[in-house]
């Protein structure tokens, strides 16, 4: 159960003590229902202080000309694989850092690491995403020189991250070939939030009925801005294409 953004609960609060001044007083609306019940419709915008970290990231890594990358996708698209192949092209090029989202467990960070990357895990434990207050403690601790590269891996889900800002300076959403033409359509608010698309494990396309056409169809009805990418991360094919946007955006 996701505690913040409360995407398994019930958006209704119950509490008697409050008077109704107290109630008009902090924005609540106060509805009496049947069976001697009292609601309550919480309306303050509980994003307000992810968002004012977010911005508070965007100046330090901005002072820092730090190129961040919210990385996001379904569980198993291959976010790992491709920061994986990533790191590997890029090493000797840039100086990079990963901060690895996950639930539970250190896998993905240890691959990661075992690149000679600076690496952080964050456990989430029953949260679905990662949040712009858990970054920025997370990069204040790692200092990362400056004219770096950081990927943040969010947690596996293209729900609850499409709706909180990281302070990244780009968000890029992998898809593979594997999850269905239709994936952008079913999950439209994070497509729309993207600025890039992966379209990942290409070389299965011989062995599934899937269009990369229709996929890019589908996404750029909801968002006709995104830049794609084909690639397979463990093959190398199309790798080249996201490096020389990576290194673009890095050396500019």
């Amino acid at each position: 159960m996701c505690r913040t953004c409360g995407c398994s609960e019930h958006h209704l609060v119950q509490e008697p003590h409050l008077t109704h001044e107290q109630m008009h007083s902090w924005g609540i609306e106060h509805h009496h229902h049947p069976e001697n019940r009292s609601v309550i419709e919480v309306e303050k915008d509980i994003l307000s202080h992810n968002n004012h970290m977010a911005e508070r990231i965007r100046g330090y890594l901005d002072a820092r000309n730090i190129y961040a990358i919210n990385l996001v996708s379904s569980p198993g698209s291959g976010k790992t694989s491709l920061l994986e192949a990533t790191i590997k092209a890029l090493t000797g090029k840039i100086e990079m850092g990963v901060i690895e989202g996950d639930q539970h467990t250190s896998n993905d960070a240890k691959r990661i690491m075992d690149l000679g990357v600076h690496t952080v895990q964050i456990n989430t434990e029953t949260g679905c995403h990662l949040e712009a207050g858990e970054i920025y403690n997370t990069i204040k601790q790692m200092n990362l020189p400056t004219d770096s590269l950081l990927f943040i891996e969010n947690i596996g889900n293209l729900v609850c991250p499409a709706l909180f800002d990281l302070g990244e300076n780009e968000r890029a959403v992998m898809i593979s070939v594997t999850e269905g033409d239709d994936k952008p359509l079913k999950y439209p608010y994070m497509f729309e939030s993207a600025h890039t698309c992966i379209i990942n494990k290409i070389d299965l396309l011989p062995y599934l009925q899937c269009n990369i056409e229709e996929i890019k169809q589908n996404a750029l009805s909801i968002n006709p801005h995104l830049l794609f990418f084909e690639v397979s991360a463990l093959q190398g094919i199309g790798m080249e294409n996201w490096i020389s946007h990576l290194l673009q955006h890095t050396q500019s």
